[in-house]
């Protein structure tokens, strides 16, 4: 899932955060939805949702533009850990290919 304002988010960083997402939920076999916010703030953010689990922050773009690979570096970091969860065996049934992702 990946939230952002709709008023203050750039488009150009919406699209870099949204494309790294989607390679990864791709990879992964996950769906993703862009959820637009009435609220103002500078960030987008990237939860991680599980069924009917609380969504797991798992990037923020920190109000700069960054690079698709270096987004996508960051995603598979935090799934590697959750990963190791307990709660999220899913996860660790694919940790091969989260760590071969590139």
């Amino acid at each position: 899932m990946v939230y952002a304002s709709t008023s203050e988010c750039e488009e150009e960083r919406l699209q870099s955060v949204n494309a790294a997402a989607e390679r990864m939920a791709k990879l992964l076999d996950l769906e993703t939805e862009i959820v637009t916010l009435k609220k103002k703030f500078d960030l987008i953010y990237v939860y991680y949702k599980n069924g009917d689990d609380e969504p797991i922050p798992i990037y923020c773009d920190k109000g700069v533009k960054s690079d698709m690979q270096e987004i996508c570096m960051a995603l598979r970091s935090m799934m590697f850990v959750l990963s190791f969860h307990p709660r999220h065996l899913a996860l660790r049934q694919v940790r091969k290919e989260i760590i071969q992702f590139s």
